[in-house]
This record gives structure tokens, sequence and C-alpha cells, in this order.
């Protein structure tokens, strides 16, 4: 406890270890949506993000030390227990994030931070999601920096209200759920501060504050159930992840809803506002042959879209396979070129998650 940190297991969910070290009076800060399920190990892999990015950060900025096992079977140790180590290269750094192309981790030493005392969370609900986004750019440019600043639109709302029953507002066309944390007094003046500025900003329809514990989780629910409650309606949803600038919000949202109407697709949008991190969710019948080429048109124009707007292709998911045709436009070849002479160092023989990032 007194170092602040953790040293734990790959397979340890990061609910798991939160709840562990809450017990401690501290907490494991990155928070994706995925929390129960999702492990350490894929969080590094893929350098996950949260709901808590845009005041904390992500997983890269959690990590002190890792154990990993090269291609080639050898097993070595980066960075350790240290906040301040600048000693060769930054071995920890590279491998966070690299999607199981360059070691396998066997042991992550992560950073704690101690458990804010309050928290807060309101709901402002508005006409469409470019009218939550300039809500969005009003409130960070005020000097606030929320814990918590996310979105849904109406196709995630309704989604989710069916699933979940939160009485949520069916007919607003986007949601935005902000929050913060720390002391009582900073806590209670950001929020009242972000409703204030929610209440007069375009299209807004109603603003409210959560008045108790039960009603901040239920709102932090509607944001985490959104892929599930997305899911139910189709029997394939393609979560994607693209990145934009913050002030490019509103464009990509209102583009996103063109290309769904443009390929006749459902396509659910929620994400991180705070950051600029969009999650478009397509759903299809995945026995219809020409909805799935439909959908796949789409996101050739989706990740297009992020990159034209100075984003790109993955914010916090990764690259896998299906956004690897894009990596070349994204990161040009000199840097392609880079990403294969490190795998062939970390795994001359290409055995780790072959024909990804690197490959």
């Amino acid at each position: 406890r007194n170092e602040m940190l953790a040293v734990v297991q790959p397979g340890v969910s990061t609910q798991q270890l939160d709840d562990a070290v809450a017990k401690e009076g501290l907490m494991y800060v990155p928070d994706p949506g995925s929390k129960t399920v999702s492990t350490l190990g894929g969080n590094v892999a893929t350098s996950a993000g949260g709901l808590r990015g845009l005041k904390y950060g992500t997983t890269k900025n959690y990590i002190l030390g890792l154990e990993a096992v090269l291609g080639t079977g050898e097993v070595i140790r980066t960075g350790g227990r240290l906040v301040k180590d600048v000693a060769g290269y930054d071995i920890t750094r590279l491998l966070i994030g690299s999607e199981g192309t360059l070691a396998i981790f066997t042991e992550i030493t992560t950073v704690l931070s101690p458990r804010p005392k309050a928290s807060k969370y309101g709901v402002a609900y508005f006409n469409n999601l470019a009218d939550a986004s300039v809500a969005v750019d009003s409130i960070v440019a005020s000097g606030i920096l929320p814990a918590t600043l996310e979105f849904l639109d109406n196709t995630c709302i309704k989604a989710v209200e069916d699933f979940a029953h939160l009485g949520l507002d069916n007919n607003a066309g986007a949601l935005l759920l902000f929050g913060d944390d720390g002391s009582a007094e900073s806590v209670e003046k950001a929020v009242t501060a972000m409703a204030d500025i929610s209440s007069s900003a375009r299209g807004v329809r109603a603003v409210t504050l959560a008045p108790d514990v039960a009603a901040a989780d239920a709102l932090l629910y509607a944001r985490r159930c959104s892929l599930p409650a997305l899911a139910r309606l189709g029997s394939m949803s393609i979560l994607e992840d693209i990145s934009v600038p913050r002030p490019q919000l509103s464009r990509a949202a209102e583009a996103i809803e063109q290309i769904g109407e443009k390929y006749s697709l459902l396509i659910g949008t929620f994400g991180h506002a705070g950051d600029g991190n969009l999650h478009p969710t397509i759903v299809i019948n995945k026995d219809d042959a020409d909805e799935v080429a439909r959908a796949e048109r789409s996101l050739s124009d989706i990740f297009n879209l992020a990159l034209d707007l100075g984003g790109t292709i993955t914010g916090e998911h990764g690259v896998g396979s299906a956004k690897l045709p894009y990596l070349r436009q994204k990161l040009g070849d000199v840097s392609l070129a880079l990403h294969r002479n490190i795998k062939s160092v970390f795994d001359p023989d290409g055995i780790l998650n072959p024909g990804r990032v690197g490959s």
C-alpha cells in the first residue's frame, strides 16, 4: 500500500483488481466499459481506456512494469516498481498496446491512486448528438476537467431503456453523462457548473443531477450496457472505435448518422465525448449477405471519416484484423517498416498473433 502499486497476473479482471485495492482506500483508475469481464492482460495489450480517461488517462499511464515471454521463449522484465526510471529504451510502453504481437504478459505491475472521497453525476438530454457535442466543447473550454463525459445517441438510448428500464428519455436525440470525483467541495462545484453549461447549451431538452448513489450507478450502467443493449437488436453487432479531435466530434457524429442512412443500416453511437472517442456500432443480420456487404462498405467510410478529420482508426480497442488494411493510410510506409522490424526482433518466427500489426 505504501508504494501505491499492485503486482497482478494477466488473468485478473479489471473489476477484481479495483475491488481488492478498494479495501485499502485505493483505486485502479482505468475503467473500460467491460471492466467486469476484461482482464488486465487484455487491457495492457490494447492500452484500454475507459469512462475516466479524460481526467486520468488510459492504461498506458498506469503500468510500471511487465514480465513477458518473447516469441523466442525468453522471459524479460521491463520497468519495475519505480515511478522514475529512464535507464534504456522504454520497452514497457512499447509492449503496452502491442495486441499480443510482441510478447505474452505473465505479470503486470500497476500504479494505484487514492480513492476519491466523493463523486457526483448528472445527465443532459439534447435534440441530437451534434448539439451534445457542442456542449462538450463548452464544458472543456470552461476549464473543467470532468472524470466522466460520455454520450449515447437516440438509437442507444432506446436500446438501453428497452434493455434495462432506467427511465431514460426515449425521445431525446442524445444523452450526455457528466460527472466528477475528488473532494466533496470540488465535485459539487464542477458538476453544478457542468449542469449550468448544459442547461444553456444549444438543443438542450432537460438536465438532471443524480440525487444519490443508486441513481448515479444507474446512469453509469446506462453507458456501460450500451453494447449489450444494442447487440440484442440483431444477430451480429460490429463495434468500432474511432477517435477524432474533440472539436470535430459534432462533425463525426453527423457524418456517422449520414453513413447509416446511406447504407440503410442501424448504427448506434456511444462513447467518450470528452476525449473524442466514438464507438459506432452497426447492428445487422449476419445471414443477410447484402446487409453484411453494406456494413463492410460503411466501415470503410467510417475509418476514412476519422482519418479525414485528423483522427485515428482506433482509440482504445486496437487494430486487430478489421482495421489492418487502413493502417498504412494512418501510419505511412516508414512507420509500417519500423513496426515490422520491431516485430522481427521480439518474435523472429512470427508465432505471436500472426497476421496482425507488424506482420
